[in-house]
């Protein structure tokens, strides 16, 4: 018999002893229910043909031939278990994927070995490096570049009187009235008295001080300006004015007297207009130009001073505004006059001039000078919120500058008072 016959006796056979098995209800004598699992579980099939039937379909007769796949399984479940199908591929690796596997993890240690090395030797350079002597070229190029000005300039408060909060002054008792008051030596830079100087207060038309020096630094002095109506157009009534009008031309250095001198609102305003082309460009100026003086407790929201709740500063950023206009010898020239006239050029193309004098009273004479002391000029201010102010720039007995600030005294006779008797003791003596 040929192994072909063989193989299909053997079918035969096992498809005659399955059709045995199976009951008059259509289901093999090994299907039992295994309540556990709610499923029928087959026990004692073997081989290729274990499989699981679902519980509402019984298992039906098959009357059709094995296919070639059955017959592989049937050939395998007679050879021994080494001899059958896939045995050697699923039991044991080839040994060429063992020697992959083997080179695949020398090389990660060799490479973790390489790197720690490596970290090794950078981390000795590194060190070798830092502890070395600097070469000559740094200390050349260090020669040569950090002992140039700029790094021997002054610090920016070495020019200014140290700020303190309170400092009395022998002999002197100020009026408990007045809202600040302090006194201050320019040449030794020291702070002779010092009262509350750094509350906030309202500062009146002392703001025109800021606004001069804005246009000393900003402006040119011989620029022809028209006054425009916006710039005129007050609306309270007792405004320190000048008399500016509308279509009215005057130099830039006509409304810079009649600003520090006669205090006047409308020059203001003009020259707010032609430097920065509105009042609100202007004044973001101003803002700028004090907070880089320092005077950083400083907020003004209109050039002239009229009261505004967020118009704002102290006795001393009033003090380094001052300070800095002092510098500029123009600022001194206009500061120390008794009075001056203007030219004005009418729209009709006619001419009037107007004559203004100091409102401040030292230098319009209506208060005595104080004892061993030349007052040159200041800036005064009054409004009902900010009392009575008056900033002055003197000189001593000895010829030292001074700058003296008294604020909100609740009268002008009080205001000079106070100042008469500030200077006479902290500068006249």
């Amino acid at each position: 018999m040929t192994e072909q016959q063989e193989k299909k006796k053997n079918t035969i056979a096992f498809s005659r002893e399955r059709q045995q098995s199976v009951s008059h209800t259509g289901e093999s004598r090994n299907d039992r229910y295994d309540p556990k699992r709610n499923s029928r579980t087959y026990e004692g099939t073997r081989g290729p043909d274990r499989r699981r039937k679902s519980q509402s379909r019984p298992a039906a007769v098959s009357t059709r031939k094995p296919t070639n796949r059955k017959r592989n399984a049937l050939e395998d479940r007679s050879r021994p278990e080494s001899s059958r199908r896939g045995y050697h591929r699923k039991k044991r690796p080839s040994s060429g994927r063992r020697r992959r596997k083997n080179g695949c993890f020398l090389a990660a240690i060799v490479s973790l070995v390489l790197l720690i090395g490596a970290a090794g030797i950078g981390y000795v350079q590194l060190t070798q490096y830092l502890h070395a002597p600097q070469p000559l070229y740094a200390s050349a190029y260090e020669s040569q570049h950090y002992n140039q000005k700029i790094y021997q300039d002054t610090w920016f408060a070495q020019d200014l009187c140290v700020a303190v909060s309170e400092k009395p002054l022998e002999g002197f008792v100020g009026d408990t009235r007045l809202h600040a008051a302090g006194l201050f030596d320019v040449e030794q830079k020291q702070t002779l008295y010092a009262d509350r100087i750094h509350d906030r207060l309202y500062p009146a038309s002392t703001t025109k001080l800021l606004t001069a020096y804005v246009t000393l630094k900003h402006g040119n002095l011989e620029d022809l300006v028209t006054v425009s109506e916006t710039a005129v157009a007050f609306l309270d009534p007792e405004a320190q004015l000048c008399g500016l009008n509308a279509g009215e031309q005057l130099s830039l250095y006509d409304l810079l007297c009649g600003l520090i001198l006669y205090s006047g609102n409308d020059n203001a305003n003009v020259i707010a207009e032609h430097l920065s082309g509105s009042v609100e460009s202007f004044v973001e100026l101003m803002n700028q130009e004090a907070y880089a003086l320092g005077a950083t407790q400083t907020h003004f929201t209109n050039p002239h001073g009229l009261q505004d709740e967020n118009h704002y500063t102290t006795a001393y950023d009033l003090y380094l505004i001052c300070n800095a206009c002092i510098k500029d010898p123009r600022f001194l020239e206009i500061l120390a006059m008794k009075s001056y006239t203007a030219s004005l050029t009418t729209p009709e193309g006619s001419v009037r001039t107007v004559e203004w004098i100091p409102t401040n009273f030292y230098s319009a004479g209506l208060a005595a000078q104080p004892t061993g002391v030349q007052v040159i000029g200041g800036k005064t201010g009054t409004t009902d919120e900010a009392g009575s102010c008056l900033v002055l720039y003197n000189l001593g007995s000895t010829g030292k500058p001074y700058i003296s600030v008294v604020m909100g005294a609740p009268d002008k006779e009080i205001l000079y008072q106070n100042m008469t008797q500030l200077l006479e003791i902290g500068a006249g003596a």
